[in-house]
């Protein structure tokens, strides 16, 4: 077998390796399993190969062996059809000739590269009965196809059952939990595996930083980032792009510069994005467009990515001009624009008021307009109370089959500031009719090292009481500096009281009641929001950093809100 393996390496093409294949026919080699299948699986995986040929010599063998059919299985499944690898599985097992353990793993991993979440449950029996699940590594492969496929459950369980746990295994859960929306366990089980005193590599540590990226948990992101730099793991580029982006999404942006400056490893064009956009994300517009310009200025070249990026800062900085000018130099660099970069553009003169023009961009656009798109201009048109281009958007969005609450509550918020009492009657007349769904709102934040969530109107926490206690003085203190709730951000047919209450207890109030009676006037507060901060929020939060001399940092989900003394970096521009 040493034989055919040195001549393998030496073929550089198909010619070869039929030449090769005519040689072992000759010999007699062929007819040796070992060398035959070794052929095949060169034929199907390497670069030198051609699938299609060595499915065709498979077909032509009378009894093919296992490693025969794994070669093949193993072929298919990396190609773009991983799907077909299967049925040749399934064809397998009703042959003479039975699966091992890389036929399964082979099997399972085409399985996670289409999501085939039965497939994988159908070859989790048969490894169970055949007895072949003893195999580590298969465990392992296992684990981490369910884990892409979404069945997190099922990889959980299998992962607490397991009695030997490699490196491998960890990653894929953890991975699997962070990519899954479930950051909480990931970061419990990160923590779990240095307590069985495993060593976190490379892809351990970005599921970890991609965890704390979503919880906005700045103190387990940086006892991991502690970690990195110990273990130095800082040495590799794609650790330090999520160190970045984790310091970042976690409100703390000078952090996230230090780790760009400080990098010791090769900066590509993702570096370069990943911190442009944090300053987006910050509203710090002007140091996004230094950044931005310092690209080429280091031998790289923007993007579309890096003009996404810029222009979200201008737009989240109110840079109307300056962002006009980048849209409009993009082709002259020879980058393509596509519907993200008119979104943003469009969302850039929604802010400042120019809806025609916004408008008349959105008409100009060689592609079809999409979605968020529409409901970006719709959102422009409710905050400058024009219901004219309001109506004519909304239509839009009914034709391309929009369901989402957003667009009839600001459809309706429209008609309302006008008294337009009818037409809002209308709209919400048709969210019933269609059966219009609303995403709830949630908010996270940190308190001593645990992640604590809340959703509108929550009773569930241990000290909710407490909570909205302090939630009655808030509003006792700040109706003293003149405040009013907002409801016209609330869309239900109820009373005025029934209104404040509601909004009253929107997850990221409760979220910074919390803080407030949880933790030291020193420590700033920091809460994560799934969706977009309401202005009655806004209004509230601002009052409350002024009032209680706290620095809250609330991230919803197009920026970052720092308040601080009765003030918001946005410059209430978002």
């Amino acid at each position: 077998m040493a034989y055919v393996e040195s001549l393998l390496h030496k073929c550089n093409s198909l010619q070869n390796i039929k030449q090769l294949q005519a040689h072992l026919i000759t010999t007699g080699l062929f007819k040796s399993y070992f060398s035959r299948s070794k052929l095949l699986d060169f034929c199907a995986t390497s670069s030198a190969g051609d699938l299609s040929y060595a499915t065709f010599v498979f077909h032509n063998i009378t009894r093919p062996a296992t490693n025969d059919w794994n070669a093949i299985i193993r072929g298919i499944a990396g190609t773009n059809q991983p799907i077909k690898a299967v049925s040749c599985y399934v064809s397998m097992r009703r042959s003479s000739c039975k699966p091992d353990a890389l036929t399964c793993s082979f099997t399972l991993k085409a399985c996670a590269r289409t999501s085939a979440r039965i497939e994988i449950l159908q070859i989790h029996s048969d490894v169970v009965k055949t007895g072949v699940l003893a195999d580590v590594l298969l465990q392992t492969t296992l684990l981490d196809s369910y884990a892409k496929c979404g069945d997190l459950s099922c990889a959980s369980s299998l992962f607490d059952e397991m009695t030997v746990r490699d490196i491998a295994c960890w990653n894929a859960v953890i991975t699997g939990m962070a990519q899954g929306n479930r950051p909480n366990e990931a970061l419990r089980l990160f923590k779990r595996m240095t307590e069985c005193g495993m060593y976190p590599n490379e892809v351990t540590v970005l599921g970890a930083l991609s965890a704390c990226s979503q919880l906005g948990a700045r103190k387990e992101g940086d006892k991991i980032y502690d970690y990195i730099r110990n273990q130095k793991l800082d040495a590799i580029e794609t650790v330090c792009n999520a160190s970045i982006d984790m310091f970042a999404k976690c409100g703390f942006v000078k952090k996230a510069f230090e780790v760009f400056a400080s990098m010791q490893c090769r900066k590509s064009i993702i570096t370069w994005n990943t911190m442009v956009m944090a300053y987006a994300m910050h509203g710090y517009g002007v140091q996004a467009i230094e950044l931005f310009n310092s690209i080429r200025e280091n031998g790289l070249v923007p993007d579309s990515v890096s003009y996404l990026s810029v222009l979200c800062a201008c737009n989240h900085a109110g840079m109307v001009d300056e962002g006009l000018r980048l849209f409009e130099s993009m082709e002259e660099v020879g980058v393509e624009k596509n519907v993200k970069h008119y979104g943003c553009v469009v969302d850039l003169l929604g802010r400042a008021g120019r809806l025609e023009q916004a408008f008349k961009i959105v008409e100009s656009m060689p592609t079809l307009p999409d979605v968020v798109l529409w409901q970006t201009l719709l959102g422009a048109c409710k905050t400058y109370g024009n219901a004219e281009l309001g109506e004519k958007v909304s239509r839009n969005l009914v034709e391309m089959g929009s369901r989402s609450c957003g667009d009839f509550v600001l459809l309706s918020n429209l008609y309302a500031a006008q008294g337009r009492w009818k037409d809002v009657g209308k709209v919400r007349e048709a969210m019933k009719n269609t059966s219009v769904k609303k995403i709830p709102g949630f908010s996270y934040t940190e308190v001593g090292g645990v992640i604590y969530k809340f959703i509108n109107g929550d009773q569930t926490h241990p000290r909710w009481k407490d909570i909205h206690q302090k939630l009655d003085e808030i509003r006792f203190r700040i109706s003293e500096y003149g405040y009013v709730a907002e409801t016209d951000y609330v869309l239900h047919d109820i009373g005025q009281e029934e209104k404040d209450n509601v909004l009253l207890y929107h997850s990221e109030k409760l979220a910074v009641a919390f803080c407030l009676i949880s933790t030291s006037a020193d420590i700033p507060i920091s809460v994560n929001k799934n969706l977009r901060i309401c202005g009655d929020c806004h209004v509230v939060i601002k009052l409350i950093s002024k009032i209680y001399k706290r620095d809250i940092i609330v991230r919803d989900r197009t920026r970052f809100h720092e308040f601080k003394d009765g003030s918001c970096s946005c410059g209430d521009y978002w």
